[in-house]
């Protein structure tokens, strides 16, 4: 019989490959629809599902205070940016690159959370974190040949997720989470059809549909086990499981679109993932110390 651990670290590596494989979905897509209307029609399958979920589950409310209102909308707003820039990020660049630079999350959250929540950050997270942030330099390469400058696109996504996890963090524990997802979601949505009335949508051919397809099934997989992932098992244990979005990234840019990353965006993402490792793992010594 697996043990906890285990269970929450396939469930973990099931989510981050769910995610990639949306991503994947939606980069292919990019040939086939504008992202206002790729947008527009994910959000609306998304909103409708977790609308349905919620209200099968009993998890579904709105009643909270006018600060919590205020954090989620936010929240939102984060949700729309973060969307916004990491798919223009996927439509324009190796999905590996893209995925790499968003692998720096862990970091900009655990730097964020010392700055507006004085959560005690020792020097080794410190210097964790800096040399984590030399690595995404490594994989964005400003200023020389070969940058693409959508590689700024995906860090603007990084700080949007960033925004995003730190309003949750301010939030009262009394704010269901379904309801969170939800209306971030919704406002996804908004946006996707606000701005597609200035965009000419793409005619909805058997391949563009079973992209769409693959991609709202992998992104409504994908937060299911995540969900998931939170009841079972020690987070310093799971966590860093995470990472394997990653590797799937890299295969799959290998084996559908031609992609491999060069030996300096290699090194970035080592030197990126063992940093956030690292960081995950000294903050639950410190939560036990």
């Amino acid at each position: 019989m697996l043990s906890d651990n285990t269970r929450g670290a396939i469930l973990m590596m099931g989510s981050m490959t769910a995610f990639t494989l949306n991503d994947a979905c939606v980069k292919a897509l990019g040939g086939d629809m504008p992202l206002a209307q790729l947008l527009a029609l994910r959000g609306l399958a998304t909103t409708l599902f977790l609308f349905l979920l919620a209200r099968q589950l009993g998890a579904l409310s709105f009643r909270f205070s006018s600060r919590d209102c205020w954090l989620i909308g936010i929240r939102s707003l984060a949700e729309v940016a973060a969307a916004f820039f990491f798919l223009n990020a996927l439509f324009n660049m190796p999905i590996a690159n893209a995925t790499a630079i968003l692998q720096a999350l862990p970091l900009t959250v655990t730097l964020s959370a010392a700055l507006f929540f004085r959560e005690k950050l020792g020097w080794r997270r410190l210097t964790a974190i800096s040399v984590g942030l030399a690595g995404v330099l490594l994989i964005v390469r400003p200023g020389v040949d070969g940058f693409n400058v959508f590689s700024l696109y995906a860090l603007a996504a990084v700080v949007a997720v960033t925004i995003r996890d730190m309003a949750v963090r301010s939030m009262s524990p009394s704010v269901p989470s379904m309801t969170i997802a939800l209306v971030a979601a919704f406002a996804v949505c908004l946006f996707g059809f606000g701005w597609s009335v200035s965009v000419e949508w793409a005619p909805m051919t058997v391949r563009s549909t079973l992209l769409l397809g693959g991609s709202i099934a992998g992104i409504i997989v994908a937060y299911l086990l995540s969900v998931a992932v939170m009841r079972v098992g020690e987070v310093g244990f799971v966590a860093p499981f995470r990472y394997t979005g990653l590797v799937v990234a890299l295969f799959i840019g290998l084996l559908f679109f031609d992609e491999w990353p060069d030996f300096l965006t290699l090194i970035g993402a080592v030197i990126v993932v063992g940093t956030g490792v690292f960081t995950l793992w000294r903050e639950q010594v410190a939560k036990r110390q």
